[in-house]
């Protein structure tokens, strides 16, 4: 497979499990690049930007690494808004009372930097909610589970329960859409 060393730069254990599962070398480092004055981009745009914005902090912090470095950042869209991570348990709330019954875009950027190459682009996932009951909300909030999530959810823990459908890469739903990445890297 793919065994050149890379950085991640994610503090997310999704991301780290899947790059885990899929038998990849690689370091964990966290970005704490500013995620500011998206909001008003497209959502395809935002992700990328995002995932541009923490490789590039990576890579800024440290020069002397020459590995590749591999960012990502996951939105959750829904009629064009975006919907990132909940502030609190009514903004989490409020997320999934306007996901249930509908259906949803879910985005992940990613950038991959390789000495002076840099590659950015995304993939988006349709993800379909059955009708949520308030109570079924409420008791998903109280878990604790939606407060670090895009979107108030995630699709691997208790919040599959609420999903009827998806159609395109699960994976890029859990926040990195590893069969382009591992097609991009090959490339390079």
């Amino acid at each position: 497979m793919f065994n050149k060393r890379i950085i991640l730069a994610s503090a997310s254990p999704r991301r780290r499990e899947i790059m885990k599962q899929f038998g990849f070398n690689f370091e964990s480092i966290p970005s704490d690049a500013d995620e500011s004055g998206v909001d008003n981009l497209a959502p395809h745009k935002a992700v990328m930007e995002l995932a541009r914005r923490k490789a590039v902090w990576i890579k800024e912090r440290y020069p002397e690494k020459e590995e590749i470095i591999l960012a990502a950042d996951t939105l959750v869209a829904l009629d064009g808004e975006l919907l990132g991570k909940p502030k609190d348990e009514e903004d989490a709330f409020r997320m999934l009372s306007a996901l249930s019954g509908t259906n949803h875009q879910v985005y992940t950027g990613y950038a991959i930097l390789q000495g002076g190459k840099t590659v950015v682009d995304y993939d988006c996932t349709q993800v379909f909610f059955r009708p949520l009951e308030r109570e079924e909300i409420e008791a998903y909030i109280a878990t604790g589970e939606p407060m670090d999530k895009a979107g108030a959810y995630g699709i691997q823990e208790k919040a599959g329960i609420f999903v009827r459908r998806v159609e395109g890469d699960y994976l890029n739903v859990l926040g990195l859409p590893i069969c382009k990445i591992y097609e991009q890297l090959k490339r390079m």
